[in-house]
């Protein structure tokens, strides 16, 4: 596997934005340093680390809330296994995952955490054919194939099948996929493990997996930087980068054998779907016609008994509340950054989770 270590301009500029957004937001890099104690200190600078999927949405959120009461969260956008292994370690106070966590990181955990759902997004893939001016189309046996390495060239016969009366240059195909352990990851390898018996048997789905072939980048940033320097290049990103850096990406063909264009309304139509207490569940491989296949929920995490170290329950009353207004009012910043805004059923799901924290033993919420 091969790991990026230099970006382009492109891939700089990428990472330069995502540099500025974390200070304009408080969040002043991801040194272990300053996420040494998140049970300590200022009790008016909560610390979060995780997905990379969330980050534009969490900029314009943690931004919003800090003119409405002056709080302040330091949010490192470092994958969502870096935001869960911080949150196991109590380093941060809460995590951001795009995926659930499974058994093994339930067990590592000193205590029960807690889940709640904050957006669902779509993760889009992304391409870099300059010369072609039509949208590309694939379905669920393209993207497997594409992903092990089967299909090599972007000319090849089962691609020209989809995309009929389109020149397809004959440029070899370079995958670039996460280096990272990654929600994103999970989205997207769920969805394979969903569609493809062969990629269920041989690559399977997780936070990280073995890739057969490809180029690896950190963060959702790291990978939109290969695509973007990298002629023949398809990768897996979340929409908002995909939009805000002028990318491609393709449209999915879905269980209903709908070609379906990554949006917010097809997000909300694969999301429209009964959740559980836990909040634990899969839109990927949605039964819903119009709904986009590779879409997903993110969480944040955070411990269910917020009396731990030396916490305070001034801090651990504002966490809540910060979660609860996110939940809400916060959602109104959604659409805009291309997030679907949590459905009623997932709203009341989170609810219902936040009003369980306690702090000794006593809920927070009243």
């Amino acid at each position: 596997m091969k790991t990026i270590k230099g970006l382009t301009l492109a891939g700089l500029a990428l990472l330069l934005m995502t540099s500025m957004s974390l200070y304009s937001c408080g969040g002043a890099g991801s040194s272990d340093k300053k996420t040494s104690d998140s049970t300590s200190g200022d009790d008016n600078m909560l610390l979060g680390a995780g997905s990379t999927f969330d980050y534009p949405l969490f900029s314009k959120m943690f931004s919003e809330v800090n003119k409405i009461n002056g709080l302040k969260v330091n949010y490192q956008s470092i994958g969502s296994g870096g935001g869960i292994l911080q949150l196991t370690n109590k380093t941060v106070d809460f995590g951001a995952s795009d995926a659930p966590l499974n058994g093994k990181q339930d067990s590592g955990m000193t205590a029960p955490a807690i889940h709640i759902p904050v957006t669902a997004g779509a993760v889009v893939i992304s391409y870099n054919l300059p010369e072609m001016k039509d949208t590309l189309k694939l379905s669920p046996a393209l993207v497997s194939d594409i992903f092990m390495g089967k299909i090599k060239k972007w000319n090849d016969a089962k691609i020209a099948a989809a995309n009929k009366g389109v020149k397809l240059p004959a440029t070899d195909i370079v995958i670039a996929h996460r280096s990272d352990g990654s929600g994103t990851t999970n989205i997207f390898t769920t969805y394979l493990a969903k569609v493809s018996p062969d990629w269920e048997k041989t690559v399977g789905k997780g936070s990280s997996v073995n890739w057969p072939t490809g180029l690896g980048g950190k963060g959702n940033e790291g990978v939109a930087g290969l695509i973007k320097q990298t002629p023949g290049a398809i990768g897996y990103i979340e929409l908002a980068y995909a939009i805000q850096n002028s990318m491609a990406f393709a449209v999915v063909q879905n269980k209903a054998g709908n070609w379906i264009t990554p949006s917010i309304a097809s997000v909300t139509s694969a999301a429209n779907i009964q959740i559980p207490a836990d909040t634990k569940v899969s839109l990927t491989n949605t039964d819903a016609v119009d709904g986009y296949p590779i879409s997903g929920f993110s969480w944040v995490l955070l411990y269910k008994e917020q009396k731990y170290g030396d916490r305070t329950v001034d801090r651990a009353t504002k966490l809540v509340k910060l979660l609860q207004w996110m939940v809400h009012d916060g959602q109104q910043y959604s659409s805009a950054l291309n997030y679907a805004p949590l459905a009623p059923g997932a709203v009341s799901a989170a609810d219902a989770n936040l009003k369980s924290i306690t702090y000794d033993g006593k809920p927070i919420l009243q």
